[in-house]
């Protein structure tokens, strides 16, 4: 018993670290498309992850940030270009 535990706690630092890893990489992709889709993932990602504790703080802030900006990059190019979407 004293030997299952420990492989449980493992599984959940995993689990928080992959979930920061990919809020990263979710807020980095939505820079560039389906910001409207990625970035508010990215952010419940990189919340989870650190609400969890995770050992990937610094990937949790950046994906959160990451996240933040695609939403900001989408109302910025909203505001320019009177529409609801933007592309290239």
């Amino acid at each position: 018993m004293h030997l299952t535990a420990p492989a449980t706690r493992r599984t959940g630092t995993r689990d928080t670290d992959g979930m920061a890893v990919a809020s990263f990489i979710l807020g980095l992709l939505g820079l560039v498309a389906l910001n409207l889709f990625l970035g508010p993932i990215a952010i419940t990602l990189a919340t989870v992850a650190l609400w969890r504790g995770t050992a990937r703080r610094g990937r949790a802030w950046l994906g959160l940030a990451l996240g933040v900006a695609d939403l900001l990059l989408l109302v910025a190019f909203m505001q320019a270009d009177s529409t609801v979407s933007w592309g290239f």
